[in-house]
């Protein structure tokens, strides 16, 4: 009898193992898009924005969602007082038009990206795709980092903010 117990505690210790090996056990402790970019410290400006937009519980919806997010420093190659004008409540659509212009409907892997020209935003734009010398361009914007695994989709980071054709921003 103490045999087939130990067997069976062995085995159940084997099965937990691997499960956790393999992420099984930590996922639904994944976080969302939102949590995902403000814990990584680097897009403190874009979750700013999402806020005065007014998209944060939608990306913290069900999704999936791909956001191609850009970083602080992304943000700050903005001309000056760019983001400021764009984070006052009267401009709340053309943000939220500038933002949903980031994110794609979907789950789409960066092996996936790589195989497309364009991309149908949340926004109804399409964004272009480019891959040379193995850079990855959307638009005029480099990924810098792919594939961050969100409990509803995945991120994508940029190093340049990217705006839809009926947006410009004045130098």
């Amino acid at each position: 009898m103490k045999k087939l117990f130990l067997s069976c505690s062995l085995v159940a210790f084997l099965c937990i193992f691997i499960i956790a090996a393999n992420g099984w056990a930590t996922s639904p402790d994944k976080k969302d898009i939102v949590d995902t970019a403000i814990a990584a410290g680097s897009f403190s400006t874009l979750a700013k924005a999402l806020t005065a937009a007014g998209l944060v519980e939608t990306l913290k919806g069900q999704g999936p969602f791909t956001v191609f997010a850009p970083t602080d420093e992304a943000f700050a190659k903005l001309p000056a007082g760019t983001l400021d004008d764009l984070l006052k409540p009267e401009n709340k659509e053309k943000l939220k038009g500038i933002l949903t212009y980031h994110v794609v409907s979907g789950k789409v892997m960066a092996q996936d990206v790589t195989k497309l020209k364009t991309a149908k935003t949340v926004n109804g734009q399409e964004l272009k795709i480019t891959v040379m010398d193995g850079t990855v361009m959307v638009d005029n914007a480099k990924v810098t980092k792919t594939d961050i695994m969100c409990s509803n989709g995945v991120i994508h980071v940029l190093d340049t903010v990217i705006l839809p054709k009926q947006f410009s921003v004045k130098e």
